[in-house]
């Protein structure tokens, strides 16, 4: 099974979360114009390597969904700071034909990993979308998914919208979407998240998800 994993300048992580895929899982980085030499060191691991040079996490999450070629696709972040070894737990229902989509729930393993501005932010966007009927609690990273339907679903956005178009398209689709609790831990030392790591990059983000939902 093909997993996608977004990456920009994470040549500290890749190493590890290339290494901790489970067997059968097979890394499929997306290198979203890394300067730190992170292509080479995913290439060396064994990983397929393709480029999008349009920085944008939506962009570089939709040229990984293209180029897989698995039935199944997986999606990670590559920062290190979601565990492997639980994508298959994760993929299970997809895999069963029980449900069309399965996204992970964050669940922090220490206190800081998951600072209060991109939780806040997380926590809104979720409540918005259970309003909507859609019984998830996180916009999160990690997600399991049938290639062809997501294509045919014609997901636009090409920032950090995507996650959230994504879920809004799959309810509005009628999509078994089920959700199971994924740990969330330290990035990789010296690795910094893109969202995350600065109230100025969660802002941009909830205001791409944002303008997911006006539309």
């Amino acid at each position: 099974m093909d997993v996608v994993l977004p990456c920009r300048d994470e040549a500290r992580a890749l190493p590890g979360v290339i290494t901790a895929l489970p067997e059968g899982y097979h890394a499929l980085v997306v290198d979203n114009g890394s300067t730190d030499g992170s292509p080479e060191i995913a290439a060396r691991l064994g990983a397929t390597v393709v480029h999008e040079p349009r920085v944008g996490y939506g962009a570089a999450v939709h040229t990984g969904l293209e180029a897989a070629t698995s039935d199944v696709v997986c999606f990670l972040d590559a920062d290190g700071s979601l565990d492997p070894a639980e994508l298959p737990t994760l993929a299970a229902p997809v895999l069963a034909g029980t449900a069309d989509l399965a996204v992970g729930r964050r669940v922090p393993v220490a206190r800081g990993v998951w600072p209060w501005h991109a939780r806040a932010g997380n926590l809104l966007l979720a409540r918005l979308l259970r309003g909507r009927g859609l019984d998830v609690h996180d916009i999160a990273p990690a997600r399991a998914v049938n290639r062809a339907p997501l294509l045919a679903l014609d997901v636009t956005d090409r920032a950090f919208g995507y996650p959230l178009e994504l879920l809004v398209k799959a309810q509005r689709a009628g999509w078994r979407v089920v959700e199971h609790d994924v740990s969330y831990r330290e990035r990789a030392r010296g690795t910094k998240s893109k969202v995350s790591g600065s109230v100025l990059g969660t802002t941009r983000a909830v205001r791409d998800m944002a303008r997911v939902l006006r539309q």
